[in-house]
């Protein structure tokens, strides 16, 4: 059994008042690549960014974050900046607005491993000059001094996984780091993420709506739903025989390249407002298995015989699902 690198227990948020994460429970091991789907307004992002302190002041985080048993929930500003890129690194959908317009790639790489191991001179730039060709920037040092508008957006991105491994951390969040690029650069970025874990050892969180890149990169996938997750399993397990309707539903959704053309499937409504959530399952009135007993008692989160953990009162019936293919895959 893989040890756990990072625990997550009864973690839950609320912005003025509004609960948004309802006890998000959530172990990371070591090494290990766990994806967190689901639609936006879920609550993916807003997990780890709680996690890390990184929620604006009016957020109240309750629950606990332990990174190999220590926790750093609540912890001190001096603390979370130690675990912050040293520790747990942070990569987002957009890189031109993580990367400052004004200040050469070379010196935002360089400041990053001045503040996470202490280079300077000659040594920053030398590394600095390493990660750059590590996630496949071509002609490194004369583009050291270049800034982020003269990169493509992929070009950028690769960027911001170098600066996130500045810090030799143990765990990646890389927070829908596809979503702005077109296909084929899609690819080459899931790809370099494969090839960083091989080279690197360490653990990934990868959050996205794509299911075909989940299943490129993930071992184990969490999906979440209005602030809880609803159920989790391996990625072979949960993509062959997805047991929650909100699963299911998530692929019937997605377009089919092979077969007769079809219409594709949607689920119907919208994710609920955190203000007004049903009493019992929050994915009941857009589900169409649900039962009295499902608009009225909330389920819990609990194991299966099958080893995934599921919320739910009336689970899909174990019947295969087709194989997922989408775009992204099929770009390789």
């Amino acid at each position: 059994m893989i040890p756990n690198l990072v625990e997550l227990r009864s973690l839950r948020v609320a912005f003025d008042g509004v609960q948004v994460l309802h006890g998000i429970d959530l172990d990371v091991g070591r090494g290990e690549s766990v994806g967190l789907v689901g639609e936006s307004g879920c609550g993916k992002s807003v997990t780890w960014l709680a996690a890390l302190g990184l929620l604006p002041g009016k957020a109240s985080v309750t629950g606990s974050v332990r990174i190999e048993g220590r926790e750093i929930c609540g912890s001190s500003r001096h603390v979370l900046e130690e675990v912050r890129g040293g520790r747990i690194a942070m990569i987002f959908q957009d890189p031109s607005s993580s990367l400052n317009p004004v200040i050469r790639i070379g010196r935002q790489i360089t400041e990053a491993l001045a503040i996470h191991r202490g280079l300077h001179g000659e040594a920053a730039k030398a590394e600095a000059l390493r990660l750059m060709d590590m996630v496949g920037i071509p002609d490194a040092r004369r583009r050291f001094d270049l800034y982020p508008h003269e990169f493509s957006g992929g070009q950028c991105q690769r960027l911001m996984i170098a600066m996130a491994l500045a810090g030799q951390p143990d765990l990646l969040i890389a927070d829908e780091p596809t979503t702005a690029l077109d296909a084929t650069i899609q690819a080459q970025i899931l790809d370099l993420l494969v090839q960083l874990r091989a080279e690197t050892g360490m653990a990934m969180v990868f959050i996205s709506h794509d299911l075909g890149a989940v299943s490129q990169v993930c071992e184990r996938v969490c999906v979440m739903y209005a602030g809880r997750i609803v159920e989790q399993g391996r990625m072979e397990q949960l993509f062959s025989e997805p047991r929650h309707p909100y699963t299911r539903g998530l692929f019937d959704a997605i377009p089919r390249i092979d077969g007769p053309r079809q219409r594709l499937v949607p689920i119907t409504g919208t994710v609920p407002n955190p203000k007004n959530l049903p009493a019992g399952c929050a994915f009941s009135p857009r589900c169409g298995r649900a039962v009295e007993a499902c608009r009225s008692d909330l389920p819990s989160l609990a194991p299966v015989h099958d080893g995934r953990r599921l919320a739910c009162h009336r689970p899909v019936p174990v019947v295969s699902a087709p194989p997922v293919r989408t775009r992204t895959l099929e770009a390789v």
